[in-house]
């Protein structure tokens, strides 16, 4: 006789939990004040965005897509972090992780209108992911802090709800 084993509701229902309150994904320290490489990524309009021009400024960068749901999660935090620190000088840019092939920028711009994603969102491409995650596996969300002067202060794994805020906070005074 077989059985199939199908999840308990308990068995999803930790598993979701666990997914929304503890960080998700593999951390590996940056060096503190690691300048952050520079790119320049088309936005959804097809306009370039570089690192460059936002110098001066405290950056974070979220690097993310539409089927990860952790990613999905933050992204009610990442607008209100947004919301709150951009006249104290803060820039988020959203960089999508997603294919092109499979998520139109039509889809992404979809996506974000119903998100309420206040901040741009940006393609990635192989450059960006090698200089930015090195030979490391990837996991997402992940978040680089970066400070006016253009270094990594901080790298964030996974969705931990404060923790963004936390980190922009202190470069913001």
């Amino acid at each position: 006789m077989h059985h199939s084993r199908k999840p308990t509701v308990w068995t999803t229902l930790f598993i979701f939990i666990s997914l929304v309150f503890f960080p998700v994904g593999c951390q590996k320290e940056v060096g503190a004040g690691a300048p952050a490489p520079a790119f320049s990524l088309s936005d959804l309009s097809g306009r370039p965005t570089s690192l460059e021009q936002h110098r001066g400024r405290v950056v974070l960068l979220d690097f993310w897509a539409t089927w990860c749901p952790p990613c999905r999660v933050s992204i009610p935090e990442l607008i209100e972090i947004q919301n709150k620190f951009a006249e104290k000088g803060l820039v988020i840019l959203g960089i999508s992780m997603d294919d092109p092939q499979m998520v139109s920028d039509d889809l992404l711009r979809a996506f974000k209108k119903e998100a309420g994603i206040n901040y741009p969102i940006l393609r990635v491409n192989e450059k960006v992911l090698k200089d930015y995650f090195l030979d490391e596996r990837i996991s997402i969300p992940t978040m680089f802090v970066i400070d006016a002067k253009g270094r990594i202060t901080d790298k964030l794994v996974g969705f931990n709800p404060g923790a963004y805020e936390k980190s922009v906070r202190k470069l913001l005074k």
